[in-house]
C-alpha cells in the first residue's frame, strides 16, 4: 500500500473523509486530554491558516514556531503546510542559565530563515519578545492560541511535490545552524516507506500511535504527526516535559490507549527499564505493541535486550517489539527499519580487526574482544544505501562513510549553497556517519568526526562509554568518551555523570573495565554532576563540545547551577526586560 495523496496539504484536507473516526488526541501538562476527529483537524487548520493569512505571510514565506503545547504546535504546523507557508520548527528555552545561549542561537536561526512572525506560546512571550528586535526580518510576535480566532477563510494556492513544506534545523551546536529543506514530495516518499509494507505495516482500522517526542524535532514531527495523519492513524500526544518529570506516563498511556507504535532514543528504554517499579508492571498490558522504535543516537544491544526482557515477561509485550531504526534530518527522517515480524538482529565482530582494518570478521576463540552491532534493516525500496571510502565504493561487510540516495533525500540546505555543495555530491547524500552493510542490512557503527584514532586503532566513543556505563553509580546514557593531545600519542579521556559520593573508587572501577573490556588504557575520568554533559535539545550527547569544553577547562559549568540561583534570575530579568521594551516599542510604531 502507498498513498495517493502527492503532498501533505492534500493529505490534511482529504484524510478526514477516508478516516472520519480516527484522529489525534492531546494531553496537557497534567494528563487532560482533548481529542480532534481528522474532520476536526480539517476544520481547525482551515481557521489558523486563515490566520496565517491575515498577518500577511504568505506562500513560501518563513515564521519561527516555539510552542510548548503539542494541540497548538501540531494545529499551527498543519496550518502552514496547507497554505504553503513554511514553518521554522524551534525548540523552546530549556533552563534559565542558558537563557542567553538560547537567544543566541534561536535568532541565529531566525536570521537565517529570513523568518517575518514568531509564533510563540503565551507562557513564553515575557522571554521571546525581544527577538523581534534581533532578527532584521521579523515584524512580530503572535500567541500559538490565537491563530484560529479569525472567522476568515483560507484562499489554497497550488502545491507541487517539489514544493517546501518547512525548514528543519539541525540541531548541533559546533557550526552555524544548517535549515535542512524538506519537501513535500520528500515527506510522502519517506511516508510511505515508513508506515507502508516495508515499514511499520500500518493499518489505520488497528493501528495507534503513542509518542512523548519534541515536536521539534523530526522523529516526532514527522514519525508521529505528518505520517501518520497521511496514513489516516490515530495517535496521542503525552508533553515532552510530563515525560522527563514522569517516566512512567509513557507505558501509562499505551497501555490505556492500547498504542500498538512508538518511539525513542535509547536512552528512553532504559530510563523506563530502570525507573519502573512492580506495581506499575503488574498494571500493564503491553501485548498492544507492535513497534517499539528506536533511533537518534548509537543503539546499545544491551539495554534493548533489558527493556525487552522485562516488559514481555511482566507485560506481555512481543519479544520482536524492538524495532531499531536509522536516519537523519538531511533523508527526511527514516532511511530504513527492522521488519517488524524478526526479532532485533545484531552482528558480533572481532573488535580487534574492526579497529585496525575496518572489516567485518567473525571472533575466533572464547578470548577474542568482541563489539557487537545492531542491524537497522534494509533501505527503504526506492532508495539505496552504500558505504564509501571517499569516491570508492566498498563491499558489504567494509566500513565507510555511509551514503543515500532516493527520493526521500532532501535537495539541500536553505540558501546554503556552500553546505549543500559538501554534503550532497554526485547524487549522494554524504551522511558522516560510520557503518557498513551486511546481507543488505544496514549497521552503524558512529559518526565519522567522532571516530578516535588511539594507538593506530580506529575507536568508536560509544563502544567504551557503553562499559563505562555498566559501573554501578555511572549514570547510564551519561558517558562521553574522547581523546586529547598526549607527550608521545593521542591520550584517551572519560567524562560521565554520577551521583556517587566515592568518586576515586568510581574512577578505579572505571578504568579497570575499560582496560578488562576493551584493552584500552583511560588516562583521565572526569566526574560530573548529573545535567553538566553538554547534550542537543533533542537530547543527543554533543561529543565534540564536551571535548571542546575539556580542553579550554570549562566542562562542568554547563548546566550544573541550581535552578533558581542568583544567577538564573538575574538571566530571566534582563531577558523579560528586554523583552518588555521590544513589545512596547512595537506597540507605539504599531499606532
Amino acid at each position: 500500500m502507498q498513498t495517493s495523496y502527492r503532498t501533505i496539504a492534500e493529505a490534511i484536507a482529504n484524510i478526514g473523509q477516508e478516516w472520519p473516526d480516527k484522529g489525534f488526541v492531546f494531553q496537557d501538562a497534567k494528563g487532560e486530554e482533548r481529542r480532534y476527529s481528522f474532520p476536526e483537524v480539517e476544520e481547525e487548520t482551515a481557521r489558523r491558516a486563515a490566520g496565517l493569512q491575515q498577518m500577511g505571510l504568505e506562500k513560501g514565506d518563513r515564521f519561527g514556531l516555539i510552542v510548548i503545547e503539542p494541540e497548538d504546535f501540531v494545529l499551527d504546523f498543519l496550518a502552514a503546510l496547507r497554505v504553503g507557508i513554511l514553518p521554522v520548527p524551534l525548540y523552546p528555552p530549556l533552563s534559565m542559565g542558558s537563557l542567553d545561549a538560547y537567544a543566541d542561537r534561536t535568532a541565529l536561526i531566525l536570521s537565517t530563515a529570513k523568518a517575518k512572525v514568531l509564533v510563540a506560546s503565551e507562557k513564553l512571550q515575557n522571554v521571546l519578545w525581544s527577538l523581534v528586535d534581533r532578527v532584521p526580518t521579523l515584524e512580530k510576535l503572535v500567541r500559538a492560541e490565537t491563530l484560529g480566532q479569525t472567522t476568515a477563510k483560507p484562499v489554497y494556492p497550488t502545491i507541487e511535490p517539489d514544493d517546501l513544506a518547512f525548514l528543519q534545523y539541525t540541531s548541533g551546536s559546533t557550526s552555524d545552524p544548517k535549515g535542512v529543506m524538506v519537501t513535500h514530495g520528500s515527506l510522502i516518499a519517506n511516508v510511505n516507506g515508513i508506515m507502508g509494507p516495508n515499514g511499520l505495516n500500518m493499518n489505520p482500522a488497528v493501528d495507534k500511535g503513542c509518542s512523548w517526542l519534541p515536536l521539534y524535532h523530526d522523529m516526532g514531527l514527522i514519525g508521529f504527526v505528518i505520517s501518520p495523519i497521511v496514513w489516516g492513524v490515530e495517535v496521542v500526544f503525552i508533553p515532552t516535559m510530563r515525560f522527563i518529570r514522569r517516566p512512567n506516563t509513557w507505558m501509562d498511556t499505551i497501555h490505556r490507549h492500547r498504542a500498538t507504535a512508538t518511539f525513542a532514543p535509547n536512552f528512553a528504554y532504559a530510563l523506563i527499564t530502570r525507573r519502573c517499579k512492580d506495581n506499575d508492571l503488574s498494571k500493564w498490558d503491553l501485548s498492544c505493541l507492535k513497534a517499539c522504535g528506536c533511533g537518534a543516537e548509537p543503539i546499545h544491544p544491551d539495554t534493548m535486550r533489558e527493556f525487552t526482557a522485562l516488559f514481555s515477561e511482566k507485560c506481555g509485550m512481543p519479544e520482536n517489539a524492538i524495532l531499531p531504526a536509522y536516519g537523519m534530518a538531511e533523508a527526511t527522517l527514516a532511511i530504513s527499519l527492522k521488519d517488524v515480524d524478526k526479532p532485533m538482529r545484531t552482528i558480533v565482530v572481532d573488535a580487534q580487526s574492526f579497529e585496525d582494518e575496518g572489516v567485518v570478521k567473525a571472533p575466533e576463540g572464547d578470548d577474542t574482544v568482541v563489539l557487537e552491532h545492531v542491524c537497522c534493516g534494509p533501505a527503504f525500496p526506492g532508495h539505496e544505501v552504500a558505504a564509501f571510502d571517499g569516491d570508492t565504493r566498498l563491499a558489504e561487510g567494509v566500513e565507510g562513510e555511509l551514503c543515500v540516495r532516493g527520493p526521500s533525500v532532501t535537495p539541500g540546505y536553505f540558501e546554503n549553497p556552500e553546505a549543500t555543495a559538501s554534503t550532497f555530491r554526485d547524487g549522494w547524500l554524504r551522511t558522516g556517519d560510520l557503518g557498513y552493510l551486511v546481507d543488505g542490512d544496514i549497521v552503524i557503527t558512529g559518526r565519522l568526526k567522532d571516530l578516535i584514532i588511539f594507538n593506530g586503532r580506529n575507536i568508536h566513543p560509544q563502544s567504551v562509554e557503553w562499559v563505562a556505563a555498566e559501573i554501578d553509580g555511572v549514570r547510564k546514557g551519561n558517558v562521553v568518551a574522547f581523546s586529547r593531545p598526549g607527550a608521545s600519542s593521542e591520550e584517551l579521556v572519560l567524562a560521565l555523570e554520577t551521583r556517587a559520593a566515592d568518586k576515586e573508587q568510581l574512577v578505579k572501577l572505571v578504568k579497570q573495565a575499560v582496560q578488562r573490556e576493551m584493552s584500552l588504557t583511560i588516562s583521565e575520568v572526569v566526574c560530573l554532576e548529573p545535567g553538566s554533559l553538554p547534550k542537543t535539545s533533542s537530547g543527543k550527547l554533543q561529543r565534540r563540545k564536551t571535548r571542546q569544553q575539556f580542553m579550554n577547562g570549562s566542562l562542568g559549568t554547563e548546566g550544573s547551577r541550581a535552578m533558581g540561583s542568583n544567577a538564573d534570575k538575574v538571566t530571566l530579568a534582563k531577558h523579560v526586560a528586554k523583552s518588555l521594551w521590544s513589545r512596547a516599542k512595537a506597540r507605539v510604531l504599531a499606532k
